[in-house]
């Protein structure tokens, strides 16, 4: 073999070991590439909270890592060193194995996507989202509202939050709300109305109340609002007995009921115009009987002749005055009749005298099962015989019978024949 075709064969072998653990080389090389363990996992927090994001990698030998905010395509950090300006952010690494990026006090602005990047170009990504819990606001939000009876209360309930907050109504008496259909006029009872208005048209008194207004968006805590919701209306009065009948010497107590909103001045006068004041000789009191309602009563005592009059209960607010009317009638204590008829006494002690019995023409037994309310006063009556027991007769001024069909000309009638039937006794 020549010199030359040799050294050609030594050239070539050594080109060929070249080539081999280049090969070689490089496959070690991939085979002990850096890369992720597992995926970097979304994030979900709360507004103010800590987030953190953590990204595992393998066989990290010289390589760096990086951390991006993909939206601004801003570098966060190379490594362990923050490089940008926000003090709420920091790396942690453990072992070259574990970074993970850390962000205190959570704000809206951090939301987005966020890369972890090896410097051999292997990244992954992960979503920051930054809830919010509802919040009412108070500057778009109705106050309290006082509206007309028949008028429309409109109520306004704005709320912020992240996702968007839901609004719903409720009463907070636990009662129904009236939904009223604009179109077609018809109405509907319910429990909750979803919405952030609230119309309640041709309002009516049993909707006055508290409503309360709840935001929530599934991030606790829900909030809510109260508003109050006052519905005004003309005075109303009623006259549970019109006509009242008693004699000389006795106490008695006359009532009206009135409603009214806002609360009225309630105050007693004389047919003539004179206002009654409370002294030794009349009292005046008030009682609560609803959230709007009281009732009104006049005790007048020690009746005279001037007495026997008409009274008015007068009721004023705002929206109006309404009054109602009681006169009191004297009731004559019977006569003597000594013409061989023998000696006629008053009336047995539970003898019952008002507008409102249901036979005007008889008596009623006050046996405690008579409706409604009575008042009564006793008054002695001097002995007519010495064999003959003193009856002391009980009479009943005023008698509440709500279901009473009578009207004011029969209890008139009844007035005018008790002379005659007292006459008989």
């Amino acid at each position: 073999m020549s010199f030359k075709r040799l050294l050609r064969v030594v050239f070539g072998l050594q080109h060929l070991w070249i080539v081999l653990t280049s090969v070689l080389y490089c496959s070690g090389q991939a085979a002990y590439e850096a890369g992720f363990i597992g995926p970097m996992k979304n994030v979900t927090v709360v507004q103010g909270k800590d987030a953190s994001f953590t990204c595992m990698v393998d066989n990290m030998g010289g390589h760096r890592i990086a951390w991006i905010k993909v939206d601004t395509k801003a570098i966060l950090a190379i490594h362990d060193n923050v490089i940008t300006n926000n003090p709420r952010l920091s790396v942690t690494m453990n072992d070259k194995v574990t970074w993970t990026l850390n962000i205190r006090n959570s704000q809206p602005d951090d939301a987005g996507l966020y890369m972890c990047q090896i410097s051999n170009n292997f990244n992954q990504m992960a979503n920051l989202v930054v809830v919010i819990p509802p919040d009412i606001i108070s500057d778009e939000t109705t106050g309290d509202v006082m509206v007309p009876e028949g008028g429309t209360a409109k109520l306004v309930c704005r709320a912020k939050g992240f996702p968007a907050p839901v609004v719903t109504w409720v009463k907070e008496d636990g009662g129904h709300i009236i939904v009223k259909d604009h179109h077609g006029g018809g109405k509907r009872k319910v429990k909750s109305f979803e919405s952030e208005m609230l119309n309640l048209t041709k309002i009516v008194r049993s909707e006055m109340g508290a409503y309360l207004c709840i935001a929530s968006n599934g991030v606790p805590p829900s909030v809510s609002k109260r508003i109050l919701v006052a519905v005004h209306f003309h005075p109303l009065i009623q006259v549970p007995n019109q006509m009242v009948a008693a004699p000389k010497g006795v106490d008695i107590t006359i009532e009206c009921t009135s409603e009214a909103s806002p609360k009225s001045i309630n105050y007693w006068t004389r047919f003539s115009g004179e206002m009654i004041i409370s002294n030794e000789k009349y009292n005046m009191s008030e009682d609560a009987i609803s959230q709007y309602g009281v009732r009104m009563r006049l005790q007048i005592r020690n009746l005279s002749d001037r007495d026997f009059a008409g009274y008015k209960c007068i009721s004023q607010n705002s929206m109006g005055s309404t009054e109602g009317n009681i006169h009191i009638h004297e009731i004559p204590y019977s006569s003597l009749d000594k013409g061989g008829g023998g000696d006629r006494l008053p009336p047995p002690a539970d003898s019952m005298y008002s507008s409102g019995e249901d036979d005007p023409g008889s008596r009623h037994h006050n046996d405690g099962r008579r409706r409604g309310e009575s008042t009564a006063y006793t008054t002695p009556t001097p002995q007519l015989d010495p064999f003959q027991p003193i009856h002391t007769p009980n009479i009943v001024t005023s008698t509440t019978n709500e279901g009473s069909n009578f009207s004011p000309l029969s209890n008139l009638a009844l007035f005018l024949l008790l002379p005659l039937l007292l006459s008989h006794f």
